[in-house]
């Protein structure tokens, strides 16, 4: 066993010293992280493309605003979703393979299902998940978007769509906190469906409760202070 401990379902929030243009006050909701490494989407990106441009079954369920986010710099052909499910859900008879759907122009999609928070209890009981969804972390789940959209349309509690995803090697997100690139910190529901997110890497310092609040009001350009 490796030393890595999984950040699964937490947020990775850029600090002012990350120079990646790529990641400037980025919001990452970490899909996966273990010692084979890392996978999320950037939570405050939205593109002017609109939902119903590339999954038009799925756009009744986008939460507002109904664009596509880009998540990442890996695979911008590919889609990512981010919802989140409520818990009680009634049993539907366990969760099939997911299998990757196709795109206009031959583009790869999933879809995941967002955590109300990364240490919560499992908000849907294992063996009651919906047909389509398959668990990731607590309310995190992947989406089989070949499925009808119907299926999920009555327990998905909000659904955001992203193209591409932030990814890491072994070892290579560790490092970068080690360098001082990134606070992790707990998520909340509203994180994914906020319909600001260009203000959610203020919100998130913000709400903590230790000197990450004061990084909030740091300013967008330190050198016209």
């Amino acid at each position: 066993m490796t030393e890595v401990s999984s950040l699964t379902g937490r947020l990775l929030v850029a600090t002012p010293a990350l120079a990646d243009p790529n990641f400037d006050r980025a919001v990452v909701l970490l899909l996966d992280h273990d010692e084979e490494g890392s996978l999320g989407v950037v939570l405050n990106r939205p593109t002017p493309v609109g939902v119903g441009d590339i999954l038009a079954p799925w756009a009744a369920l986008a939460g507002e605003p109904g664009v596509v986010f880009q998540g990442g710099p890996v695979s911008l052909d590919s889609a990512l979703g981010v919802a989140v499910v409520p818990g009680g859900l009634p049993k539907e008879g366990g969760v099939p393979p997911v299998e990757s759907g196709a795109l206009p122009g031959g583009a790869d999609a999933e879809v995941a299902g967002a955590t109300p928070s990364a240490d919560a209890a499992e908000s849907v009981p294992p063996g009651d998940e919906p047909l389509g969804w398959r668990r990731v972390h607590g309310a995190i789940g992947l989406v089989d978007l070949e499925a009808p959209p119907e299926l999920l349309a009555a327990v998905l509690g909000s659904l955001r769509i992203f193209a591409g995803y932030a990814g890491w090697g072994p070892g290579q997100l560790e490092e970068e906190l080690v360098e001082g690139a990134w606070y992790v910190v707990e998520s909340e529901p509203g994180d994914v469906s906020s319909p600001a997110p260009e203000g959610l890497w203020r919100a998130v310092l913000r709400r903590q409760r230790n000197e990450l609040a004061m990084v909030a009001t740091y300013p967008d350009d330190p050198s016209l202070n």
